[in-house]
């Protein structure tokens, strides 16, 4: 870093800081909304980590290589649009004035791919502490697979961010940090923004634990005692921080929230409440501050980010000739890691994952049989489930190694039982970049992971959600552990493609698809119980299954109802068209293993599997009414009305009525 920069004078100082702060109150006023508090108290600290620490190019803000910050409390976006702006990323004036405001480039809270150089979408506390967690783990792996250790290689980001109060009492922030501290991740450093105010008052009336105490005993490197306006003492803090390889850091800041604005300094107003017209004037006034224009940058700031933005830019050009020696050196894993980093799947995948699929066996199993052939096929995939390995959900992947401590080099990711983290730090290695992770638990615990869910369809990240035992024949478990819901409401999640699989061959399908066309989040929707495989006509074309619902079973001309039924239900719904066609009726069967593809089918392609004027049943055993919405509503849907129950899978079958011998007596009346 330049000494001249980095050595201000205390009034050019004083000056970058009240732009940043005044930036945000000019721009929260203008809306009429936003949160301004900690923007004006971190003003200071998240410079001096810009400045002097984060290595970065404004003019590519998706330089490989760069360091990512992370604003965990989304609410002080103004704080990371105001620095963006003064850097020279392409968020202009214009953008700021436009805060809040549709379409804008500086929405209410940090919006992965809407702003350049917004890292991921934060704002839900807790979640980007946690994903934070698993760009700085994705880092590691990478540096440990393809680089060499040295700078300029892949791996050698740091990872920063700022966390406060709501972040710290949020339990996902809990679940991340300890398994941080498990695997040492010294390449990630918090700033924690200790202003001891919440929107209802004081910290004290709800959070009085021991932070230090606690992050300790995470194994995490902690450095307290920092006042949030001794920029001299919080380098030193980074620098050492940067120096701790081996535990991540955490960085205690105590600030005043609210800082510069007498009328709400200190208090919870500070927070959200914002700054009345009246009050601006005089925060200005009191900051030295002047009162008009608003969005006013000094010259003398602007000269300092331009000429700090060129020795940004020079820096990273300066990593780049190191990378290239690196290339010239390491030929095979600079190649791995651009194919890594592009996706690049191989010729024939499908047929390759099909290969084989053909057998009875529970769609669980199926999944890490493809998992285990896609180890060869697509080396950049990585994950794990929480606690569950031994379930098929998903496996321990052969010959890959498992990640840990000091050995980066694993794909296999135990992620302890920790739901809530595991889809965070899944995501977080999607936004690094290198892998492309999946992670795996019960069906039923898919709402522990739901915010992760939804935060990936969000920021349309290729993160993948491997959900086991996805029904009542889950069985003895009980009720609380049946999904009944659960698919239903996942289905519901814009951008989000839920694959049910039938069988193996669906099951191998739905990862190919996958791989090859996914631009979002994908669940696998998986079972426990084994399921045959299913007798599909002579020469039929596997891209059928990848529109999304196809006719399995067809009867010659016009069949008196057709069956739509998805995962293990569609070999019951081919067992119940053999009791009706043995009584005479015509029964097509739909396997529908994605109802998101299914929908993005033209209208004839969908008429022609359900034809107009002929009776539909719809078979899920769920709540089943996301497949409800295929048949209409004369339609006959047959799923549940309630909680499952604890006894043996074949008994709640016939408890539930989900046999052939319960379901063709409803049809037969249905149609009667």
């Amino acid at each position: 870093m330049s000494t001249e920069s980095n050595d201000l004078s205390p009034e050019l100082r004083q000056k970058i800081e009240n732009t940043i702060r005044f930036l945000s109150v000019d721009a929260i006023r203008k809306a009429n909304s936003g949160h301004l508090g900690a923007p004006m108290a971190l003003a200071g600290p998240v410079f001096e980590l810009w400045n002097s620490q984060l290595r970065f190019d404004p003019t590519d803000s998706e330089w490989p290589l760069r360091d990512r910050f992370v604003l965990s409390g989304g609410h002080a976006s103004m704080l990371l649009y105001s620095l963006l702006h003064l850097f020279g990323y392409d968020v202009s004036m214009d953008d700021l004035r436009d805060f809040r405001q549709l379409e804008s480039k500086t929405p209410g809270h940090p919006e992965y791919g809407d702003t350049p150089g917004v890292e991921m979408t934060t704002g839900p506390l807790g979640q980007g502490m946690a994903h934070a967690v698993g760009v700085a783990l994705g880092a590691r792996m990478a540096g440990a697979q393809f680089g060499s250790g040295e700078d300029g290689t892949p791996g050698c980001q740091t990872i920063y961010g700022v966390c406060g109060d709501g972040d710290l009492m949020e339990g996902v922030s809990g679940e991340a940090s300890s398994l941080a501290g498990h695997l040492g991740l010294g390449n990630l450093i918090f700033l924690y923004d200790d202003n001891k105010i919440t929107i209802d008052g004081g910290t004290d009336i709800s959070f009085s634990e021991d932070v230090k105490g606690r992050y300790e005993s995470y194994g995490w490197h902690v450095i307290d005692g920092l006042e949030g306006q001794d920029h001299k003492a919080i380098r030193a803090a980074l620098e050492t921080a940067k120096r701790e390889t081996t535990r991540p850091s955490l960085l205690i800041v105590r600030t005043l929230i609210g800082l510069g604005a007498p009328t709400i300094e200190g208090t919870s107003k500070a927070h959200g409440a914002g700054l009345s017209a009246d009050d601006v004037p005089g925060a200005k006034e009191h900051m030295g501050w002047p009162t008009s224009p608003d969005f006013h940058v000094p010259d003398e700031v602007r000269a300092f980010f331009a000429a700090r933005s060129s020795e940004k830019r020079a820096e990273r050009v300066a990593v780049d000739a190191k990378t290239e020696a690196w290339r010239a050196a390491e030929p095979r894993r600079a190649a791995a890691f651009d194919g890594a980093r592009e996706r690049a799947v191989p010729t024939g995948l499908a047929e390759a994952l099909c290969d084989g699929m053909d057998t009875e066996a529970a769609t669980r199993q199926h999944s890490g049989k493809v998992l285990q052939k896609l180890s060869t096929l697509v080396p950049y995939m990585a994950g794990g489930s929480a606690d569950l390995a031994g379930s098929a959900a998903p496996p321990i992947i052969k010959d890959v190694g498992i990640v840990g401590r000091d050995s980066f080099e694993g794909r296999n990711i135990h992620f302890g039982v920790r739901e809530h983290a595991m889809g965070a730090i899944a995501n977080g290695l999607a936004l690094e970049g290198t892998f492309l992770p999946y992670s795996g638990t019960f069906m039923i615990f898919s709402d522990y992971v739901r915010p992760a869910v939804r935060l990936a369809a969000l920021m349309k990240l290729r993160s993948i959600f491997v959900f086991t035992h996805d029904s009542f024949y889950v069985g003895e478990d009980g009720p609380t552990h049946q999904p009944v819901e659960q698919v239903d409401s996942l289905r519901l999640i814009p951008g989000l493609t839920v694959f049910r699989p039938a069988d193996g061959r669906e099951t191998a399908m739905a990862y190919a698809w996958t791989l090859q066309s996914a631009t979002g989040p994908v669940v696998m929707s998986l079972t426990r119980q084994g399921v045959p495989a299913l007798d599909r006509a002579e020469g039929f074309d596997n891209a059928q299954i990848l529109r999304g619902g196809y006719t399995l079973r067809e009867v010659d001309g016009t069949p008196d109802v057709v069956i739509v039924a998805s995962g293990s239900e569609v070999s019951l719904a081919c067992d119940t068209a053999e009791v009706l066609e043995s009584e005479g009726k015509k029964v097509r069967v739909v396997s529908v293993p994605s109802l998101e593809l299914l929908k993005q089918q033209p209208d004839d392609y969908i008429d022609g599997l359900l034809p107009e004027g002929v009776p539909a049943v719809a078979v899920e055993a769920g709540t089943a009414q996301s497949l409800a919405t295929l048949v209409g509503r004369r339609g006959l849907v047959c799923g549940m009305d309630r909680f499952g129950a604890s006894a043996p899978a074949g008994d709640l079958a016939r408890h539930f009525g989900f046999t052939a011998d319960a379901l063709a007596p409803r049809i037969r009346d249905f149609l009667a």
